[in-house]
C-alpha cells in the first residue's frame, strides 16, 4: 500500500510540472503550488519548507535589473556588447559565445542575449558567413553564465540549498566560471567546423533564387562568379579569411546601439552592486558577525547579502538616475524575473515536500545509485532541464537529492551547469529568436523535437562544461 501511495504521489508531482510547462508562464509555479496542496490536504504529507531567501533573492536582483533596465543600463550593455562583436568579424563564432556568456554573467539573465541576436546575424551575413555558427553557439553559451553568474535566480537556489556545506559564492564561481570559459571556447571551436558554407547551401542558394533574400556585398561577386561557372572564389565562406573588403564593407554599415543618457551610469551602479557580492562572498570577514546559538560569532549568509546589496543598488540607480519607480515596475525584466520567482517557488516547495516525506523510501536508493555513478546527477539535471525549461526550478528539485546522498559539494558544483540542457528542446525565445531572424535558412528546427541547430553546440557545451568542472573542483579548497 505504501508503494501505491508513493507513486501516486509522484505522479502528482510529475503532473503538476507537465501541466505546468504546458501551461507556460506563471503556470509552472502555480501548478507547483497546487501540486503541494494535494500533497497536503489529500496525502496528508507534512508541508516542506517554501524557499522563501531563493525567492526574495530573486525579487532583489530582479529589481535591480529592472531599475538598470529602466535607466537605460541594459541599452549601455547591449551597445558595448554590439560593438565588440562587430569589431571582431574575422573571429565571430569565437567571440560571440564569449560575449553572450559574460553578459550573462554580469546581468543575471540570459534575456540580455535577445537584444544581441540581430547584430551577430547581421555581423555573420554581411562577412559572407554562415550565421548558424556563431548565433547557435552564442544562444547556448549565454545559458552558461546563468551558473556562473552571482545574481542569476538559479544561482539564488542554488546558493541557498549549498548553505552550511562549506561551498559559498566563491567556491561555486571558482568552478563555474573557468568551465563555462572551457566550454564556450569548445563549442566555438566544434560550431565553425559545422554546416556547408552559404554558397554550398542549397536552402540559402534557393531563397536567393527566390528573392527571400538578398545577397550581401561579401557573397555577391562568388556568387556570381559561381552562377557563370567560374573557379572565382571557390564557393568558399568568408568565415575564417577576413577579406579586407569584406571588414572596410561591414564598418560603413556599423550597427548602432543608442543608449538613453544615464545608461552608462546606472550599468555600472548595478556591475558595483554584482562585484560587492562577489567581494563579501569572498571575504567572510568583511561581513557583520553575530553569535550562534553555541555562542560563536558567524557571518551572516550571502542570501542576506545579496538581497541588502540588490536592493540597494536599486534604490541607487532610482535616485541618482531620477528614474519613476512606477517605470521600473513597468520593464520586461521585473515581469520575467516574477515569473521566475514564482515557478522557482511552487516547484520548489513541492519537490520539498515529496522529498521530505519519502526520504527513506526514495531518496536514498536514489542517492545510492547517484553515489555509485555521480554522472548520472549530470544527466538528470540535463534532462529535468529540458523537459521543466526552468533552471532554477530543476535545482531545487535534484539539488537536495544528491545532497541527501553525502556526493561532495564540489562534485555537485561541477555537474550544476547540466542545466544547459535547458536548450533541448526548442522551447526558449532565444532559439526561436534566432531562427526567425536567420533569413539565409541556416539556423533551422526539425520535425525532430530534440534535433535542431542548437542540438551539437548544446552537447559540446554539456561535455565541455562537466569535464572541465570535474578537474577543477579538485583543486578548490572548501
Amino acid at each position: 500500500m505504501e508503494t501505491v501511495l508513493i507513486i501516486l504521489q509522484a505522479c502528482v508531482v510529475l503532473g503538476a510540472i507537465m501541466l505546468g510547462v504546458r501551461t507556460g508562464g506563471l503556470g509552472l509555479g502555480l501548478w507547483g503550488v497546487v501540486g503541494t496542496t494535494i500533497l497536503v490536504f489529500v496525502f496528508r504529507l507534512e508541508p516542506g519548507s517554501p524557499p522563501v531567501d531563493a525567492f526574495f533573492i530573486i525579487i532583489a536582483v530582479i529589481t535591480a535589473s529592472s531599475a538598470m533596465q529602466a535607466a537605460g543600463g541594459i541599452d549601455y550593455l547591449v551597445s558595448i556588447a554590439s560593438k565588440i562583436i562587430q569589431r571582431n568579424p574575422r573571429r565571430l563564432t569565437y567571440v560571440a559565445p564569449l560575449v553572450a556568456f559574460v553578459f550573462t554573467v554580469l546581468s543575471g539573465t540570459s534575456n540580455i542575449f535577445f537584444a544581441l541576436i540581430p547584430v551577430i546575424y547581421e555581423t555573420a551575413y554581411r562577412n559572407g558567413q554562415r550565421p548558424e555558427r556563431a548565433l547557435a553557439a552564442s544562444t547556448v553559451t549565454s545559458g552558461l553564465g546563468i551558473t556562473a553568474s552571482p545574481v542569476s535566480a538559479a544561482m539564488a537556489a542554488y546558493l541557498v540549498l549549498m548553505a552550511g556545506t562549506g561551498y559559498e559564492l566563491p567556491q561555486i564561481l571558482l568552478i563555474t566560471i573557468p568551465s563555462a570559459i572551457v566550454a564556450c571556447i569548445a563549442t566555438s571551436f566544434v560550431q565553425q567546423r559545422l554546416g556547408k558554407d552559404l554558397l554550398d547551401d542549397p536552402e540559402f542558394l534557393g531563397r536567393v533564387a527566390d528573392g527571400r533574400v538578398e545577397l550581401s556585398p561579401a557573397l555577391r561577386a562568388r556568387y556570381d562568379a559561381k552562377m557563370a561557372g567560374t573557379a572565382e572564389g571557390g564557393g568558399s565562406d568568408a568565415a575564417g579569411t577576413g577579406r579586407t573588403k569584406t571588414a572596410g564593407a561591414t564598418a560603413s554599415t556599423f550597427i548602432e546601439h543608442p543608449v538613453p543618457p544615464g545608461g552608462q551610469t546606472a550599468a555600472l551602479i548595478f556591475i558595483a552592486g554584482t562585484l560587492l557580492v562577489v567581494v563579501l562572498g569572498l571575504f567572510p570577514s568583511l561581513r557583520p558577525a553575530f553569535p550562534n546559538a553555541d555562542g560563536e560569532l558567524v557571518p551572516i549568509g550571502m542570501s542576506t547579502v545579496i538581497e541588502m546589496v540588490m536592493f540597494t543598488a536599486a534604490l541607487v540607480i532610482i535616485l541618482v538616475r531620477r528614474v519613476k519607480p512606477s517605470q521600473v515596475v513597468e520593464q520586461p525584466l521585473l515581469k520575467a524575473g516574477y515569473v521566475a520567482a514564482v515557478a522557482l517557488f511552487g516547484i520548489a516547495w513541492m519537490a520539498d515536500t515529496f522529498i521530505a516525506a519519502n526520504e527513506e523510501t526514495i531518496i536514498e536508493p536514489l542517492g545510492q545509485m547517484i553515489v555509485a555513478n555521480p554522472l548520472l546527477l549530470a544527466v538528470a539535471l540535463f534532462v529535468v532541464a529540458g523537459l521543466t525549461t526552468s533552471q532554477s526550478a530543476t535545482t531545487n528539485t535534484l539539488i537536495p537529492i544528491a545532497l541527501a546522498a553525502g556526493l561532495a559539494p564540489g562534485v555537485i558544483t561541477a555537474m550544476w551547469p547540466s542545466l544547459i540542457g535547458v536548450w533541448l528542446f526548442p522551447a526558449n525565445g532565444s532559439q526561436i529568436a534566432s531562427v526567425e531572424t536567420d533569413a539565409t535558412g541556416s539556423t533551422k528546427l526539425t520535425q525532430i523535437p530534440v534535433w535542431h541547430s542548437f542540438t551539437i553546440p548544446m552537447l559540446v557545451s554539456w561535455v565541455a562544461v562537466v569535464a572541465s568542472g570535474l578537474l577543477i573542483q579538485l583543486v578548490v579548497p572548501s
